[in-house]
């Protein structure tokens, strides 16, 4: 069953911390927070001392007096369950519920999110916190819902204290039954690894050379997820206890986490933290980068877990700690692009981050809509052109689903395998990025779909075609279901390294690519990766088309009658032999490239399945974005052009500019960092 955030309308609201100013400043926030058009504060995530200033002695006053303003001037607040920074008396009396290195060194108190999962003493005073919380705001008219935590596995996403080893024995105990079927699944052979008790079995621990058990690793990353589900269950399931009433989530989206699992088995939507201008200061050198507009690819990937979502920060101002990564502030438009770039992709609240800038901490420089000196600024002046704006179509957009006919596959034991193995594993997010470039600057909108072990052909019929790159973990159930997909007319488009080994990592003792042989046509023939001093190889497409390649070569061999060879390899030793091929299969066709994606391969790929991009609706630059919602039969249109610069653009049948009234038609200007959302 989807989970998601369900409104009858769009709303906003914003991130506020009582606890940083003095009280003679909340009733004239909160009285500006709702003559801004806010809706929502979110409130309490990091407050555990001022619940509980010391073990077993509870504190409500200071948060029931602000959830009282608030609700008295008409916001509903979002409460945290603060466990993400344990207070100093926990930790100093309890040091075992300290995260620890791999290494065997304890992280301290002083910054946030040092505890483990497993500690028993932490589970039990977060329970204890949570239960007095979940008792006291349960039926708290001004409280709606409940955030768990704040960011799990945000800043660490790796656990190694003792009580994660012991409970990671326990989940593999429980996992393998036998030490025999343990050591088969981590191929403990090698290297002479092998296990002969339960108590050496441990978490990944320094080795030399620094290369731990591959297949052991991967189970950890597992175990990882597992913890931090158990977790904010153990949360989630307290607060139920208490209300039917208010909604459970929670926020970010990190590594080592199976957030589609997490939403599934305990909350009731999905929320995301949106930074977009991250993009806008991080190195890239890549071609066409993307920038803040990558954000649009972690929205799709949101959008996969909750098809309509929530955002708990969205930025809206120049971020940066007084310790790390300095951004530039939002140029004019961009913190009003950056909501629309979240409301497209799904988003029905969106909640900015934060209120005021903190004036003192680690985040002094991580910047709200108000400067410290709280006087108007422009970014008030753009979130209040927002407000307007979405009071206007807020109605009509809440509970519209995004449009795709295309997606691109994730999957989170390939995610996590390939951390690790540097053979393939760069190659997926290098594939993904060209592939989502190609469908940005074509306009064609993408979804991103997890392809699971509960995944189901109805699932993936609403695609007419999915890309998955580079997918070293493909087992024999997938590779049916992916052929059920193909055959009843499904476009599927592979790259290599692809299903060559099984779901422990370990390799299968096939051919290349392993169970997916059938669907594709082929067998690899030979492979290698490219020498730095090497002339890279280039592909011949349908024998005309030189498009250049990059990183990692497989030649193929043709193993099928209906396979087709649409391109092959020239400027190299394999000069002439089929790097690319067409296999017909059922209804459908299944596409492998046996090497890593660049955006003008995946330009012509599009060209040749025929996906729509609505260009006999528009013409549109590269720099905008084209994002549809759908509504009982009615398209709402996004447009987002995310150049400083004006861009001419044609709208080739009427439409109305639901922001504004007016109507559109034909050539029109866009101003930079502009949004036009059409009906």
């Amino acid at each position: 069953m989807t989970k998601k955030w369900t409104a009858e309308k769009l709303t906003l609201g914003v991130c506020y911390y009582p606890e940083h100013w003095s009280e003679e400043l909340w009733e004239d926030d909160f009285r500006r927070m709702k003559e801004a058009g806010f809706t929502y504060v979110r409130m309490g995530e990091f407050a555990w001392t001022i619940f509980e200033p010391e073990e077993g002695v509870y504190s409500f006053a200071l948060f029931d007096r602000a959830i009282e303003k608030a609700h008295k001037l008409g916001l509903k607040t979002v409460l945290g369950t603060p466990t993400a920074t344990p207070p100093a008396w926990l930790t100093h009396k309890y040091p075992d519920v300290l995260n620890v290195s791999q290494s065997g060194i304890a992280y301290q108190h002083g910054a946030r999110r040092h505890y483990n999962y497993n500690s028993e003493n932490y589970r039990r005073l977060s329970s204890a916190i949570v239960t007095e919380m979940a008792k006291h705001y349960s039926y708290n008219p001004g409280v709606v819902g409940w955030q768990i935590d704040n960011e799990l596995n945000c800043e660490i996403d790796v656990f190694y204290s003792e009580a994660d080893h012991f409970a990671f024995r326990k989940w593999a105990k429980e996992k393998y039954q036998t030490l025999d079927q343990l050591n088969e699944a981590w191929g403990t052979v090698f290297w002479n690894q092998t296990y002969t008790s339960w108590d050496q079995v441990y978490l990944t621990r320094t080795t030399v050379p620094n290369s731990p058990n591959p297949h052991h690793m991967l189970d950890e990353k597992r175990f990882i997820s597992d913890s931090a589900i158990s977790y904010a269950k153990m949360q989630a399931d307290i607060i139920r206890k208490y209300t039917s009433n208010q909604w459970v989530t929670t926020n970010g989206m990190f590594k080592h986490l199976d957030n589609h699992k997490l939403t599934n088995e305990v909350l009731d939507f999905y929320a995301y933290d949106s930074y977009p201008n991250f993009g806008r200061v991080l190195e890239d050198k890549s071609d066409k980068p993307l920038r803040d507009r990558k954000w649009s690819w972690n929205l799709s990937v949101v959008r996969s877990i909750s098809p309509n979502f929530a955002i708990f920060e969205q930025q809206s101002g120049p971020g940066g700690w007084v310790t790390r990564l300095e951004q530039p502030s939002p140029n004019p438009g961009q913190l009003r692009l950056w909501t629309y770039q979240s409301i497209a992709h799904g988003a029905d609240l969106v909640m900015y981050f934060r209120w005021r800038t903190a004036t003192k901490g680690t985040e002094i420089y991580w910047h709200g809509i108000n400067d410290y000196h709280n006087l108007p600024n422009r970014r008030i002046k753009e979130v209040e052109q927002v407000s307007k704006e979405i009071q206007l179509i807020g109605e009509k957009i809440a509970g519209a689903t995004y449009q795709a006919e295309i997606a691109i596959v994730t999957n989170y034991d390939n995610e996590w395998d390939a951390e690790f193995d540097k053979w393939s594993g760069p190659f997926a997010s290098l594939s993904i990025e060209a592939w989502f470039k190609a469908l940005q600057y074509n306009h064609v909108p993408v979804d991103a779909y997890n392809l699971n072990r509960t995944s189901n052909l109805e699932e993936l019929k609403k695609y007419k075609v999915m890309v998955y790159p580079h997918a070293a973990i493909v087992s024999e159930q997938t590779a049916n279901l992916l052929e059920r997909y193909v055959k009843q007319g499904g476009k599927l488009i592979l790259g290599c390294r692809t299903g060559y080994k099984d779901e422990t990592g370990q390799v299968y003792m096939k051919a290349f690519p392993g169970y997916l042989a059938a669907l594709t046509g082929i067998s690899v023939e030979d492979f290698t990766r490219e020498a730095p001093f090497e002339t890279t190889p280039i592909v011949i497409y349908k024998d005309k088309t030189e498009i250049k390649t990059r990183g990692f070569y497989e030649t193929l061999k043709v193993e099928s009658k209906d396979t087709e060879v649409i391109g092959r390899f020239s400027d190299c030793y394999f000069e002439g032999k089929p790097g690319l091929v067409k296999h017909q299969f059922g209804e459908g066709a299944c596409y492998y490239f046996g090497g890593v994606f660049t955006i003008e391969l995946a330009e012509n790929l599009l060209e040749e399945i025929q996906i729509n991009n609505y260009n006999n609706k528009f013409d549109l630059p590269e720099s905008v974005e084209l994002s549809i919602r759908k509504k009982e039969g009615k398209a709402f249109v996004f447009l987002l052009n995310y150049s400083h610069e004006m861009q001419e653009l044609e709208v080739k049948e009427e439409m109305t500019n639901i922001l504004t009234g007016e109507k559109i038609h034909q050539k029109i200007q866009l101003k930079g960092y502009d949004v036009l959302v059409l009906e």
